[in-house]
């Protein structure tokens, strides 16, 4: 099957080994939102993974109301579709699935219903903001998330840019019970300049719990397999733990 595709520069060069073993947020499965377009496009991204050190993927689509109405039925049925594919291609990955749920009105209504919702690890679940507008009510909806026994995960906060001109809401929201996932590209400045001081502010001050590749194409991939890369993370997630569950 590879020899379909061109294949992925990789070139770490640093003399470490990629940090990171688990990833706990991609958007690797097929056609379901903004992340792979189809199943060769996610057996390349599963392949790049893998000979970068990855042993162990959680593939987390969006749910967004207005966006992607995605459900247990759709993403578990493309998960077992990646897992056969892999198999075809013999990649021995170990593949699961989750989700990245848009805290608006939609998710409120899910919450309610246990068998809709589907948790990273145990009750820990993916969340996300919108990026142009700091939303009012996110105090209330992490409280609606804890009663229903569940630990919500911020992903990527270093860029939602309204926390940029207060990194003290960076405590803010460690205090509101929210654990923080800093995607690995925001430190190296692939999202610009200002999400790279977000993101380092987050690990200097001790508040980063979980990293991701937030995988969503091939120039992800590409940027993430550069020696660059490699030196960069290795500065800051060498010998942390991250991602141990």
């Amino acid at each position: 099957m590879f020899n379909l595709f061109k294949k992925v520069k990789k070139d770490l060069g640093s003399g470490e080994s990629f940090p990171v073993t688990t990833d706990m947020h991609s958007h690797i499965l097929p056609g379901i939102d903004d992340g792979s377009p189809d199943i060769a496009t996610s057996i390349k991204l599963v392949k790049g993974l893998y000979d970068l050190g990855y042993r162990r993927l959680v593939a987390t689509p969006h749910i967004i109301g207005d966006l992607y109405r995605n459900n247990p039925v759709i993403i578990n049925r493309e998960l077992e579709r990646l897992k056969n594919a892999c198999a075809e291609a013999g990649i021995d990955i170990e593949l699961s699935a989750a989700a990245e749920y848009m805290l608006d009105d939609y998710f409120l209504q899910i919450l309610k219903q246990k068998d809709q919702i589907l948790p990273v690890y145990q009750n820990l679940i993916l969340t996300e903001l919108l990026y142009t507008v700091m939303p009012m009510n996110v105090n209330e909806i992490v409280f609606e998330i804890i009663t229903a026994g569940y630990k919500p995960i911020l992903a990527h906060p270093e860029r939602y840019f309204y926390y940029h001109r207060d990194f003290d809401e960076y405590f803010r929201l460690k205090e509101l019970g929210f654990l923080l996932q800093v995607n690995l590209l925001s430190l190296t400045g692939y999202y610009g300049p200002p999400v790279a001081k977000a993101a380092k502010f987050i690990f200097e001050n001790g508040l980063a719990d979980f990293v991701g590749t937030d995988m969503h194409h091939l120039r992800h991939l590409e940027t993430l397999s550069s020696k660059e890369t490699n030196i960069v993370l290795n500065k800051y997630l060498r010998g942390k733990g991250f991602n141990n569950f």
